[in-house]
């Protein structure tokens, strides 16, 4: 028996068809299709009935071709080059299958509100393309049952298996950008962090860690600063560091805006980069390679990996899953003029 106190549909059948669950959940079929279709004009208790019979026994879509003309991009925020390498990179594979590409932007959340699922299910997009975010579970279920796919970008926590996503080698990166500092002759080598729950910041730090490990080089706790991959925390967090008595010859951020953070922060402190404080970034962007001196970094494919991802969903709407569902593109560091052996 369901929650409804009828009996479950047999599983297997491909779900329920609109009729059907509209039979199970005691209401019209129009009120179903408005559910299915993100229509607002729902009582949200008779809503939750709705999208919980479907959750029990599925939802069979009408056959018909497929005429979906949208991919769904959803980023953490629009500001920066970041955001603009992910958007070109999805524009160039949509561009090539005569798709438009909507945007949402979280404005820092890691996931969509309640609102968002309703204007996505109204859309009707091939998919969904979430970048260092996540729909909450029950959104996944709803796009699961209308057959919208998604793929995860850049996520901030392990998904598994059960979605597709795509991501770079951020543990590799976080082991050459330290080795190379090491290389020069580095051993007070300070790191800032992403934030805690992010795993690319986990990973980078496990990079930077074990990089250290095999120059039998101590971790320093008191080098070591979370941060939240801006240019305002990397400012924060680089006084901090110069500010110790045994201050740090060199940093490792761990993203490139932090990095110019560091850069003012080394400035205010009469600093010279690299003379007196080597820097280095991660992500490659833009406007790395017109900071002043230019940056050192571990170059991050944000555009390819946006661009496989919606390859990803280009393939899923015709009918074939990825050959792997986690797509991991490899980092490279990049060596400019930020760097250099210790005074």
């Amino acid at each position: 028996m369901t929650s409804t106190g009828r009996p479950t549909e047999p599983a297997g059948r491909g779900g329920a068809t609109i009729a059907r669950i509209a039979e199970l959940a005691g209401v019209s079929t129009a009120t179903v299709s408005k559910v299915v279709n993100g229509h607002s004009e729902v009582a949200p208790d008779t809503r939750a009935l709705v999208e919980r019979v479907i959750r029990e026994h599925g939802y069979r879509r009408q056959k018909k071709p497929n005429r979906a003309t949208l991919v769904e991009l959803v980023l953490h925020e629009l500001e920066g080059a970041y955001a603009m390498e992910v958007i070109k990179g999805v524009e160039r594979v949509a561009g090539e299958h005569g798709l438009a590409v909507v945007l949402t932007e979280l404005h820092g959340r890691h996931t969509p509100g309640r609102t968002w699922i309703e204007g996505v299910l109204a859309r009707k997009p091939a998919g969904v393309i979430t970048v260092f975010s996540a729909p909450t579970p029950s959104q996944q279920a709803q796009l699961a049952s209308r057959g919208i796919p998604f793929v995860l970008v850049d996520p901030t926590s392990d998904p598994g298996h059960e979605f597709p996503t795509v991501g770079t080698s951020n543990w590799s990166g976080g082991l050459s950008a330290t080795r190379h500092l090491l290389d020069l002759g580095h051993r007070r080598i300070a790191a800032i962090t992403g934030p805690s729950h992010a795993l690319s910041s986990r990973a980078r730090l496990d990079g930077y860690r074990a990089a250290l490990d095999a120059a039998e080089v101590p971790v320093d706790p008191e080098l070591v600063h979370v941060g939240d991959f801006n240019v305002v925390d990397g400012l924060a967090r680089g006084r901090d560091l110069l500010r110790l008595d045994d201050r740090p010859t060199a940093v490792f951020a761990f993203n490139d805006a932090q990095a110019i953070g560091v850069y003012q922060a080394a400035h205010e402190a009469g600093l010279r980069i690299p003379q007196d404080l080597s820097v280095v970034g991660f992500d490659d962007l833009p406007p790395a390679r017109w900071a002043i001196p230019a940056l050192t970094t571990v170059r991050q494919p944000l555009s390819d990996m946006a661009a496989a991802a919606a390859d990803m969903i280009v393939g899923l709407t015709q009918g074939t899953p990825p050959a792997q569902p986690r797509v991991m593109l490899a980092t490279e560091l990049v060596v400019r003029a930020s760097t250099a052996p210790p005074a």
